[in-house]
């Protein structure tokens, strides 16, 4: 699979920077997710790593009372985060800040609960793991979702997909050995429905590609970008028994 050209990236920013959220995901799993963080102080400390445009934090903000810090790496969309942060007048609790999930820069041993939806991955999950135990107080959780494959044999097409991405890409089995060599406690995992592909994700995707499509309908690299990014969506559509994205709590122990 060739490299995508920097023409394809500002499509892909453009599009990924208009949607609710930048990957698979709702309201409703983030809250199930929560309810399996058990134990957490009443006003937990929380940080949210690879945030994106921050619809979870966002849910995270509203489904708890402590203080969040949220993280990305691309500026555009922590500067959207900001926009939202203030228009909902919660500045006063939720930091959105510019950094690198490798090296965030906070305190070790300063979080009662870490968060990553699907983002974990684009450090190493075995990595992502042992920073983020350096990163959560003893007897801290950490929420996170990964893409998983649900067969050992894909379509190579589909395989194809995720190659360029997620080379790396397991199944569940392997993402529990992981959080085991990492000492943690598994509270809990779910799969996630498709709803939560759909909603907040992929329909949205596919409505602003078209508004794309008329915005750049004299720009034939442009089109060409949008052509490949719709195919994301559609392979879902065909192959979603292939794979999936799971979410797993986990607990650093108390010693």
């Amino acid at each position: 699979m060739s490299e995508p050209t920097p023409r394809f990236w500002e499509i892909f920013f453009e599009l990924y920077e208009g949607l609710p959220r930048q990957g698979p995901g709702n309201r409703t799993c983030t809250e199930r997710a929560l309810t399996l963080c058990r134990d957490l102080p009443p006003s937990p400390s929380v940080l949210d790593l690879g945030c994106g445009v921050g619809g979870q934090t966002l849910h995270l903000a509203e489904l708890t009372s402590g203080a969040i810090v949220a993280i990305d790496r691309h500026a555009p969309s922590i500067a959207r985060l900001k926009e939202k942060i203030d228009a909902r007048g919660l500045s006063h609790r939720v930091r959105a800040l510019v950094g690198d999930m490798a090296r965030s820069g906070q305190p070790a041993e300063s979080f009662d609960l870490i968060w990553s939806e699907g983002a974990l991955y684009n450090i190493g999950i075995g990595n992502a793991l042992r920073i983020c135990r350096d990163l959560l107080r003893p007897g801290g959780h950490l929420a996170f979702s990964d893409a998983v494959w649900r067969t050992a044999d894909p379509p190579p097409e589909v395989r194809a997909s995720f190659e360029l991405d997620y080379p790396t890409m397991s199944r569940t089995d392997g993402v529990l050995a992981a959080i085991g060599q990492c000492g943690y406690e598994l509270l809990g995992r779910f799969t996630l429905p498709d709803e939560a592909w759909w909603d907040d994700f992929y329909t949205p995707m596919e409505h602003r590609i078209e508004t794309l499509r008329d915005r750049y309908a004299n720009d034939a690299e442009a089109l060409d970008a949008l052509d490949q990014l719709s195919r994301e969506p559609e392979m879902h559509r065909l192959h979603s028994d292939c794979y999936a994205y799971e979410f797993f709590v986990v607990r650093r122990p108390l010693a």
